[in-house]
């Protein structure tokens, strides 16, 4: 079960940042290099990632489900659409979106494969989706001091600055368990979307990995 995020919404951004040493922004930037158009955000959060996509000029939508973290989205970026909805059953028609954008979002589905499964039929033949998520590093110099760092650090980080040791809890439980890598791509593959090609990058010695999926054209 995710946690509520509505809870912990006002100091969302400071923690990210702060426990990603501010990487999280450049990951950003990162994801959003060569989309364009009309572009849907799912799990927007507090709208880092829609800020980042309207600086390229992309005509944005947020989805969320926590009404919290959105209305700081709109106060970052308040010329964006914003709805609420369930990213396992997106409110819009097939073949919508130039682009679909997920950052550090997918990790809490209820259902991955019907969130991804969705997310590709609202995205145009030939559109991409850009998928960021935090991960385990696999290299076993970096996994000591990253383990020291998720499992001890940031959730003392958590009850200091948000008040909530458990929210910073539930992340590094979260991210062990996601699948990662070639195993999240073998998800997306067996998705009934035909996929014209789809590849991931470690970003950050692996704690980050970007997922790039591009639908096939019609």
């Amino acid at each position: 079960m995710a946690y509520d995020f509505d809870k912990i919404a006002l100091d969302y951004d400071r923690m990210n940042h702060l426990m990603t040493l501010g990487l999280d922004r450049c990951w950003r930037r990162r994801a959003v290099k060569g989309l364009h158009g009309k572009v849907l955000d799912v799990a927007c959060g507090t709208g880092d990632m829609i800020v980042e996509l309207q600086k390229h000029g992309c005509n944005v939508t947020g989805v969320d489900l926590s009404e919290e973290m959105m209305a700081i989205a709109r106060q970052k970026a308040p010329t964006a659409t914003y709805m609420i909805a369930d990213a396992e059953h997106l409110p819009f028609s097939g073949e919508t979106f130039d682009a679909v954008t997920c950052a550090f979002g997918v990790r809490n589905f209820v259902h991955l494969e019907q969130g991804l499964k969705e997310m590709m039929r609202v995205l145009k033949p030939g559109g991409r989706m850009v998928i960021l998520e935090l991960a385990t590093p696999d290299s076993p110099l970096v996994s000591p001091f990253y383990n020291l760092y998720t499992r001890h650090i940031i959730p003392c980080l958590g009850q200091h600055i948000v008040g909530s040791r458990e929210a910073y809890t539930y992340l590094p439980s979260s991210i062990e368990r996601f699948p990662k890598g070639e195993v999240f791509l073998d998800i997306i593959h067996r998705l009934p979307i035909s996929i014209h090609h789809c590849c991931h990058r470690r970003l950050t010695f692996g704690v980050c990995r970007m997922y790039v999926i591009n639908k096939e054209a019609a």
